[in-house]
């Protein structure tokens, strides 16, 4: 199988950051505009982009409307899109615009029924995020930790008729530090929709090691990368050799 490689795009205040651990102080601009890196991002031969709004996800409601637009406009490629995405309007009003799956997080956990609904109105375009710390699942922003358990959420989202899990380990993201591919694992394990990794991710081992633990649970579809991309720590082509290799 081929693993699909998402490059990030992260927004903060319009520009696109790499944040570490979540931390809103602790964040690296990279690019002054997001649709440009996008651009390069397509260029490079990456097929999908994984954009959150990170200022967003913090106020609940959608802050970086003007960048997500110019990204939509700057490439051909799906653009998931994730971050103060809370109700049905607000998911319609960006699917309108061309957004290809509309990732709900905080939204989720504290409104299920949100999920299903959104599922059904729009069959193979909802994603969850499931972002954890210590197993935990954390919300808005990062900033709250529940009580709920990552792999047991995944679980009760196995008939919502979501498309696609992303599991982040917050300690891991930014960090440089690798994949938590044994949480991945065993949360994607647990049930039978497709599992996107991320969080960590230093080089071409992760992509690599990703496709082994595919081989064995094959409902891991991929992986996010971010400051592995912009630091240079990965080369577009080879990490796209080594995902779609057998």
């Amino acid at each position: 199988m081929v693993l699909t490689l998402y490059p990030a795009i992260d927004l903060k205040d319009g520009a696109c950051v790499r944040l570490r651990r979540g931390e809103m102080d602790q964040a690296t601009v990279y690019a002054e505009d997001p649709a440009a890196q996008a651009r390069a991002f397509e260029a490079a031969g990456f097929t999908a982009l994984h954009v959150v709004d990170l200022n967003g996800a913090f106020a609940g409601r959608p802050v970086n409307g003007e960048a997500v637009r110019a990204i939509l406009a700057a490439v051909a490629m799906p653009v998931q899109l994730g971050g103060g995405i809370r109700d049905m309007a607000g998911i319609a009003a960006w699917i309108e615009l061309g957004i290809s799956r509309v990732i709900l997080g905080s939204a989720a956990v504290k409104n299920p029924a949100l999920v299903r609904e959104a599922a059904a109105a729009f069959p193979g375009r909802i994603i969850v995020g499931i972002d954890a710390r210590d197993g935990m699942v954390a919300t808005e922003g990062w900033a709250e930790t529940s009580s709920l358990p990552a792999t047991e959420m995944a679980m009760r989202l196995q008939d919502a008729g979501i498309a696609a899990i992303i599991h982040t380990d917050i300690a891991r993201d930014g960090m440089l530090q690798g994949l938590n591919l044994d949480a991945t694992e065993a949360l994607a394990a647990a049930i039978s929709i497709p599992v996107i990794a991320s969080g960590g991710v230093a080089g071409i081992e992760d992509i690599r090691n990703l496709r082994a633990a595919a081989a064995r649970t094959p409902n891991l579809a991929g992986t996010i990368i971010g400051r592995a991309l912009y630091d240079g720590r990965i080369d577009p082509q080879a990490a796209l050799a080594e995902a779609a290799a057998c």
